[in-house]
Formats: structure tokens, sequence, C-alpha cells
């Protein structure tokens, strides 16, 4: 005989957790209440405000419709492109020469329109302004760097090894090799991209003057990998917004709710009316805080949950192993610099960018909000090329 409950337990399950239960009721009664207090949400590539009492949402934008993201981003992929190519060969899959001529003639012509005015004037991005010059030598040898590899592995495949990959291009041991590691490379291309990130950002944070306090914050749909970006450690958006808000933000404040309905640009540009989607937003928040608050209620006299933002471990020891995130002592600590590059990679949690965000933001929130205080890891101490020089070895 097929089980199915006796619908009486069922109607006394429903009048806590259905559609028309207590939950429900209590959590739109706590909505009802915020409807003046400003939600915050964070989705993939946007902040958007809803400023309550019915008035319109204000956003910025922080990824893919930003200026020279893709630009520096492509850069940075380049040392991961090359380990692709390594993987097909080493594994004996058919077509990593294609791949392999195909990145070597983007390179070319991305090093060829690469300029001081294509910087300055095209992608014009306020937190680079000066650096300029030295981004295009950064792009040019990042090129040659992999133009060179590439050609050397499509002449003798035993180039395109791991082992080789590491030696000849992301971490030459012997003098005479590249004369920046590819890995300092992707680090400062990580660190540019997110200093710009960062700087707009927390401008634009700054000028809403919001009352950290009181205000609601969710973080929603995907980051980066569908496993990244769950918890406060590994969304270094939560970072963010807690040093714009003076480290006055509650942690119980922030909900990373991957579920949530979306939201995105084109909504808002279009006109729609999101009314409904504020309210689910917020209906979401106050379930979700509504049994957190009961429970420490319920429960008072036992020990109590804190969330934790501690500070990260330092690390010293290259044979070690890492379950968490090491923490960047300086601009100049290649090693945990680099270590945090291998963690973005392995740990599925993390997002990429995770590698130098939490530097990045420290430094600004720091100094005042002025890029041209900070030291910038792999690029401020880094001498590059002078771009168009044929430095790169064969």
């Amino acid at each position: 005989m097929s089980y199915r409950p006796d619908p009486r337990f069922v109607d006394l399950y429903e009048l806590y957790t259905g559609p028309s239960s207590i939950a429900a009721e209590l959590s739109q009664k706590k909505r009802d209440a915020t409807a003046d207090t400003p939600l915050l949400i964070s989705t993939g590539s946007d902040l958007v405000l809803f400023p309550g009492r019915g008035r319109d949402p204000v956003y910025e934008s922080f990824r893919h419709s930003t200026r020279g993201f893709k630009e520096l981003t492509a850069v940075s992929h380049l040392g991961t492109a090359m380990a692709w190519v390594v993987e097909m060969q080493e594994e004996g899959m058919d077509g990593w020469q294609v791949w392999a001529r195909r990145f070597l003639a983007r390179c070319e012509k991305v090093r060829a329109i690469s300029s001081v005015p294509y910087w300055t004037e095209n992608v014009a991005v306020e937190a680079w302004k000066g650096w300029e010059p030295k981004i295009v030598d950064v792009v040019d040898y990042a090129c040659r760097a992999s133009e060179d590899y590439l050609r050397a592995g499509l002449s003798d495949p035993s180039v395109f090894t791991y082992a080789a990959l590491r030696e000849r291009f992301l971490e030459p041991p012997q003098p005479g090799g590249l004369p920046v590691p590819y890995n300092d490379v992707m680090v400062a291309t990580f660190a540019l991209t997110f200093l710009d990130i960062t700087h707009r950002m927390m401008r634009w944070l700054n000028s809403l003057e919001l009352d950290w306090r009181t205000v609601m914050v969710m973080i929603c749909g995907s980051s980066g990998r569908p496993t990244a970006g769950l918890t406060w450690a590994t969304n270094n958006m939560c970072h963010l917004l807690w040093r714009a808000s003076q480290k006055t933000l509650a942690p119980e404040h922030l909900l990373i709710s991957p579920h949530a309905p979306s939201l995105n640009l084109d909504m808002i540009k279009s006109g729609a009316d999101l009314q409904d989607l504020e309210k689910a937003y917020r209906t979401l928040w106050c379930k979700t805080r509504v049994t957190a608050e009961i429970g420490g209620k319920m429960f008072a006299g036992f020990p109590a949950f804190v969330p934790d933002i501690g500070e990260a471990a330092v690390i010293t020891d290259p044979q070690g192993t890492l379950s968490e995130m090491p923490r960047l002592q300086h601009p100049d600590d290649r090693f945990t610099a680099i270590s945090r590059l291998r963690m973005v990679m392995e740990d599925p949690r993390q997002l990429l960018s995770n590698s130098v965000a939490e530097f990045i933001i420290d430094e600004l929130s720091d100094n005042g909000l002025d890029p041209k205080a900070i030291t910038i890891p792999g690029f401020t101490n880094t001498a590059y090329p002078v771009a168009g020089r044929a430095d790169c070895p064969d």
C-alpha cells in the first residue's frame, strides 16, 4: 500500500510551514515593517539599492559592463589558458595545436592595438590614471611571453608539460628566464581589475549615505562558479560592504542567497515595475532573520551563534597545506599572493577575484580611497620590459 500522511497531520504541518502558515504571516508583517528601510542587493555583477518608501532602485555595475574589465581579465586568463593547452597535450587530446595557434594569433592582435591612447582615451579608468604607460608594458609583456611559449610548444610538444609550464612560464627558477614570472602578471592584472571595482563601488556606496546599522543586505544569485562565494569568508563583496560601512554593518544583516529571484540591469533600465521583486527580497530577508531572532529568544542561556569574520592566517611553510584563505601581509608578499592564486583555482568555494580582493579593499579603505596611495601587488614594485622590446626569450 502506498504511503500518504493523514490530512490532519498535513494540516498541522502546513499551519507552520505552508503558504498560509504563521511563519508566512509573521514574515509578511516583518516585511511591511521594513518598507522604509533601504535594501541593498548584490548580484553577480551589480549593486542595486531599493531605497524604500516605494522609490525607484538605483544601481552601480562592477563587472562585465565596466571599462577595462575584459581587457585586463583577458590577460589574467592567459596563465590559465596555457595550462589548458598543456592539459590537452599531456592527456593526448586532439586539437591542442589549434587552440595554441588561436591564442597566439589573438595575443598578437591585442599587442598591436594596446597603446597609451587606448588605455587613456578609450578605457579611461579613473583608478588607473597615470599608470596607463605601465599597463601598456604589462599587456605587451604578457602577450609576448605567451606568444613565445606557444611558439616553443608548437615546435616542440615537450614544452607543453606542467613541469615546463612552471619552469619556463609561470615561475622560472633560474636567472636568464622570463624577466617577470607570469604568476606576477596574474597577480598584477587581478589586482588592477579589482582596484577599479573597489574604488568605484566604495565611492558609490559612500555617496548613498546609508545608515549601515539598519540597512538590509542580500547577495543574490550566482557569483563566479556555481559553488563559489556562499560564505562571508569566500565572497569578497561581504568584506567590501563591511569596510564601506566603516565596519558597522552587522554580519547578521547580510544574507547570501544564491537561490533568490534574479535581478539584472535590463529589468531596471527597461522601466519594469520591480515592486513585487522588492517585496520578494524583503520577505526572504525577513523570513530568514525572524527565524534567527526567535532562536536567540527561545534558547537564551545557551551559547549564542556569532558570525565569524575574523582575520585570515599568515603562512610561511611552502610544504604546508591550506583549508582557508591566507592573509597577504604586504604588497610584495609573493609567496602568499601566489598561494592565494593556487587556492582560488583549487577551492570550488572561492571566487577567482579573492586572490587579491581583501588586500585591495583594505588598502583603499585605509588610504581614503586614493588609488595613488597604495602599492599594487605584482605591479607597483615590479619592473616590466618597456612595450615593444623583445625581452622575452624563446
